[in-house]
C-alpha cells in the first residue's frame, strides 16, 4: 500500500476547490482527508485532525491564506 500524503483543501471558491481536487487524486499520491470553501469553518476542523498539507487559495473573505 502507498503512503499517501494527508491533505486538506481550502478555497471560497468551489469550482477551484473541485478542480485542485480532481489534480490531486489524479497523482494518486495524495488523501484528500478534508476540504471546505468556508475558510472559519477550517480553523475549527485542522486541529483535530492529523495531516500532511494544506492547500489553500490566499485570497478568501473573511480570511486570507496567510491568516
Amino acid at each position: 500500500m502507498k503512503n499517501l500524503l494527508k491533505v486538506f483543501l481550502i478555497d471560497d471558491e468551489p469550482l477551484a476547490l473541485k478542480r485542485l481536487s480532481r489534480l490531486l487524486l489524479e497523482t494518486e499520491k495524495v488523501e484528500i482527508i478534508g476540504q471546505t470553501t468556508e475558510p472559519l469553518k477550517a480553523l475549527q476542523i485542522i486541529p483535530n485532525i492529523q495531516l500532511d498539507a494544506i492547500f489553500l487559495d490566499i485570497q478568501m473573505p473573511e480570511l486570507s491564506g496567510f491568516d
